[in-house]
């Protein structure tokens, strides 16, 4: 039978941080709740500053809450130790950012290879993994390559593959067209909804594009430190 729980949870969510005049503290998120299910695509949308960043930050645990909890596949990360947490972040998440972070020494083939590396040597499986993931984003003549070798598209579609690389069950993307230009920008859309549904990946995407947020399969706004879908 299909697994209808959802496969991540957040719970009264609050996150403050110090004021830098010694007042009270900025309170960014407040009393947030919403549930993603499995396999699904999801646009977080709202003004700069209200806090997309650092709720996707949490999600991913690169952030601790103030209060409240996160559960993902039924685990309360807050009760995550910090191995554990990295174990996590490493074999069951993706991250894609508005800059590709690729290691300029490296080629295309061992940069998506890096997150592989973390606990273990990379495999022959690993590497018929990224040659196909490479192959299906349209970079299976680009192995070699390195990313100064490559376009700005390129190096993000790199990105992606490289976020795949461990099958992850949830992909975290912090504005991953906006340093892309429209046409580029609507490729790698449609490259991101391509993956969610074949790697069958939950996707989480923060966003200023109306245009990437409607191609996603519901759309959420992040205002006065709430969700409102």
């Amino acid at each position: 039978m299909p697994d209808n729980t959802p496969l991540l949870q957040l719970k009264n969510i609050s996150r403050e941080f110090p004021s830098a005049a010694g007042g009270a503290p900025l309170e960014v998120l407040r009393g947030l709740s919403m549930e993603v299910a499995r396999g699904e695509s999801i646009a977080v949308v709202g003004p700069s500053g209200c806090g997309k960043s650092t709720l996707l930050n949490l999600i991913g645990t690169l952030d601790q809450p103030t209060g409240g909890t996160i559960t993902l596949n039924g685990r309360n990360l807050g009760e995550l130790n910090d191995d554990e947490l990295a174990l996590l972040r490493n074999r069951e998440m993706g991250f894609i950012f508005q800059s590709h972070h690729l290691l300029p020494q490296c080629t295309v083939m061992e940069n998506v290879l890096v997150p592989t590396l973390a606990h273990r040597r990379a495999t022959d499986d690993d590497e018929e993994r990224a040659v196909r993931l490479l192959d299906r984003v349209g970079l299976a003549e680009r192995l070699a390559h390195r990313p100064g070798q490559l376009s700005g598209g390129e190096r993000q579609r790199v990105a992606v593959v490289r976020a795949l690389i461990n099958q992850p069950q949830l992909l975290l993307a912090d504005e991953p067209t906006g340093a892309l230009d429209q046409a580029t920008a609507d490729q790698l859309g449609q490259l991101l909804v391509k993956l969610n549904a074949e790697e069958n990946v939950t996707l989480i995407t923060v966003t200023h594009s109306e245009k990437l947020a409607a191609q996603m399969a519901r759309t959420v706004e992040l205002k006065d430190g709430q969700i409102r879908s």
